[in-house]
């Protein structure tokens, strides 16, 4: 976390224990993506490719009616992919209203940081593949971070990395990631179905709507969303997975009762439960079961939907749905000459952008914030830190390839930015834990001030 001059105590504040379990969820998450695209890349690249591509594009689920059957890679990356961005939507939703992006002091840092590691990696980008109409249409992939994927890195060095390391770099991802979803909204939106279109809006104004009227079922928020936005979203031409994300900032972050009534309340269930009287049965009286179904009903009236989505969302993200999709998005079945590949424009485009421009945006827009004097360095770290987080926010990855799907037609062209992908990211990677360990990332002083002239 950011610290200023203003005084510190050893009391940290709720968004920290928020922002540590969301760590580690990611963490693991980041773990099991590696696991699965170890597997990807080894059954594509096996005897058994043959059956990997049919899982993968043959197998079609859906109906013929209004021809919505599609194979399962479609599935995933349209389907689960919008719910993943659902939940980055939740995450960013909650950051801006409590979290790490939640006022300028806190945001300062990370979010201009994350926008030097847009602007910088796409101009780069651009330098490599030039005046080309087919290759520069992929500027947009080397401008992402995969959070699970980096703090999946984090992880194996342990206690040796901050945790104040570790909350910039979530904080910097998921403003990172809003400006993917912008990117993918505005830029690899070929054609658009304006009725259809116009259809999504009117349901985004009923949620809006929902919201403003208190409506709290999850039900409600479900129905709407899944078949008058996401299915309008779906035949716009849109991608549907923006969807998820519209969604998502409809939802309620307000809860029903403040916390003193529901301390208030809960007291005086909590006496009453202890006062009745108990029967000699392990069974509850019917009295009891009452106490016990207001005291859960207090519980949800002192829940706010969003982080009680968010809560059930987040481990199905980082467990299930970001491992899916790297198992069927990552099996690129390398045909041909490697070092063709790697040498081609658009792969040494995503390579450069990604480690060297993700590297330099970071680093020169983490010093200018700073010697602004708009953000301080969090406590105890240096900016040998910085360096470090920039270079594993190189690790573009599950974004990267989802956005590289979007960019090109062309299966080759695919093919060349998925290696390229690979590459950057493993060379992110391996010299951002070469940077933080080459320092003590533990150490403990005290934060940057911010100067007044």
């Amino acid at each position: 976390m950011i610290q200023t001059n203003e005084i510190q105590t050893n009391e940290k504040p709720a968004s920290f224990f928020r922002i540590s379990k969301f760590i580690r969820q990611e963490t693991l998450g980041g773990i099991l993506l590696i696991l699965a695209t170890l597997i990807a890349v080894v059954w594509a690249n096996s005897s058994f490719y043959e059956a990997y591509h049919y899982l993968s594009h043959e197998v079609r689920v859906g109906t013929t009616f209004g021809d919505f059957n599609f194979s399962l890679h479609h599935w995933v990356n349209d389907g689960l992919m919008a719910l993943f961005f659902f939940t980055i939507g939740l995450e960013i939703k909650r950051e801006v209203m409590g979290g790490e992006l939640s006022s300028l002091k806190k945001a300062a840092l990370p979010v201009m940081a994350a926008i030097g590691g847009m602007v910088v990696p796409a101009l780069v980008f651009l330098l490599f593949t030039g005046d080309s109409p087919d290759y520069s249409a992929g500027w947009g992939i080397p401008m992402a971070t995969d959070i699970a994927f980096a703090l999946g890195i984090l992880a194996l060095l342990g206690s040796r990395v901050n945790i104040n390391l570790k909350i910039f770099l979530t904080a910097l991802a998921i403003a990172d990631d809003l400006g993917a979803i912008l990117v993918i909204a505005v830029f690899y939106t070929d054609t658009i179905n304006y009725y259809q279109l116009g259809i999504a809006m009117a349901a985004i104004l009923v949620l809006i709507a929902g919201n403003k009227m208190g409506v709290r079922s999850t039900l409600f928020y479900g129905f709407v969303g899944l078949v008058g936005v996401w299915l309008a979203f779906f035949f716009s031409g849109v991608h549907a997975t923006i969807a998820g994300v519209l969604i998502a900032f409809t939802i309620p972050a307000k809860a029903k009762i403040n916390e003193v009534d529901y301390i208030d309340n809960l007291c005086t269930l909590l006496t009453k439960f202890e006062d009745e009287k108990r029967n000699n049965s392990k069974l509850l009286t019917s009295e009891q079961a009452h106490l016990i179904e207001k005291i859960e009903t207090l519980g949800n009236d002192a829940h706010t939907p969003l982080q009680r989505l968010e809560h059930i969302l987040h481990p199905i993200s980082a467990y299930l749905i970001i491992p899916v999709f790297a198992l069927f998005n990552a099996g690129v079945r390398i045909e041909g000459n490697i070092m063709d590949m790697l040498l081609h424009p658009v792969s040494l485009g995503i390579i450069a952008g990604l480690v060297l421009g993700k590297f330099i945006g970071i680093s020169i827009f983490s010093h200018l914030v700073i010697k602004l004097r708009l953000a301080a360095l969090p406590e105890g770290m240096c900016f040998r830190d910085i360096y470090g987080a920039a270079l594993l926010a190189g690790i573009g990855f599950t974004m990267s390839i989802f956005i590289s799907d979007l960019a090109f037609s062309d299966p080759q062209l695919i093919q060349v930015a998925k290696v390229g992908i690979f590459m950057a990211s493993i060379l992110s990677a391996v010299l951002g834990v070469l940077i933080l360990l080459s320092g003590n990332s533990r150490a403990t002083g005290p934060a940057v001030p911010l100067q007044k002239n």
